[in-house]
């Protein structure tokens, strides 16, 4: 089966590529680097030419609010439209767990506006909701550093490791459409501030992690269960800590 994978140069996307390719499928990385612009349109007829299923696991250059609304409303938008003249019968994308509950966000509004464009798009389709990957713990706590202190709300907190998130997402497109979505997660689930504050330990990180419920996460105060998924949810098995001693993303 042909596989277009939009974003398929990135953490995930390269994974998940690497993952339908093992599996026997003709997957195809797409990316303004392999001559795909969403954006523009540019080359997105040619690389869905007999595919039969596309995924988007592409992601704005920017968070700013109107920056990543205008990403997501215009690379969908183009991306729905060729798929709909190539023929394409199953659009997967990649979303975050608690989108809805969070829409004061702007990235979290976003990609509310690019799962409604994919629900009315008539294409049969399915959305992979993750949590936060490992591989992103650090920006975040950097986000949260106010001098020598990391501002964290002690609500829920569940990431997963990255592969694990391929995974699930090659496992998806290689399916029949869910015309709904599905949710995946880390094994391990425990507060915010004691994971970061487990974190920084384990990186030799000398600043100081404090609970704080006014702490916002990318311009937001997240909930108690903001963050984390559902009870039917698919847990992954790599836990935070042996990720961080295997990886050389971790190192």
């Amino acid at each position: 089966m042909k596989i277009v994978v939009v974003g398929g140069t990135g953490l995930i996307g390269s994974k998940v590529v690497a993952r339908l390719a093992g599996q026997g499928h003709e997957a195809v990385a797409a990316a303004p680097s392999t001559g795909v612009d969403t954006l523009t349109g540019e080359g997105l007829a040619e690389a869905l030419a007999g595919a039969q299923a596309v995924v988007d696991v592409s992601n704005s250059p920017s968070f700013e609010r109107a920056a990543v609304l205008e990403f997501f409303e215009t690379s969908t938008g183009n991306l729905l439209a060729a798929e709909a003249a190539a023929g394409v019968g199953h659009h997967v994308a990649l979303s975050v767990v608690g989108t809805e509950r969070m829409p004061d966000n702007g990235y979290f509004a976003a990609k509310i506006a690019q799962e409604r464009l994919i629900e009315k798009s008539g294409i049969p389709f399915s959305l992979v909701h993750a949590t936060q990957f490992f591989e992103f713990v650090r920006g975040i706590a950097d986000d949260a550093t106010d001098g020598d202190t990391v501002r964290i709300a002690p609500v829920l907190f569940q990431p997963i490791a990255g592969e694990e998130v391929a995974q699930a997402v090659a496992r998806v497109a290689a399916g029949q459409p869910l015309n709904g979505r599905t949710e995946v997660a880390g094994p391990e689930q425990t507060r915010m501030d004691a994971f970061f504050r487990d974190a920084l330990a384990a990186w030799g990180d000398p600043r100081t992690v404090v609970a704080d419920p006014q702490a916002t996460y990318f311009g937001s105060v997240p909930g108690e269960r903001t963050l984390v998924p559902g009870e039917d949810a698919t847990l992954g098995r790599i836990r935070y800590r042996d990720w961080l001693d295997q990886s050389d993303a971790g190192r």
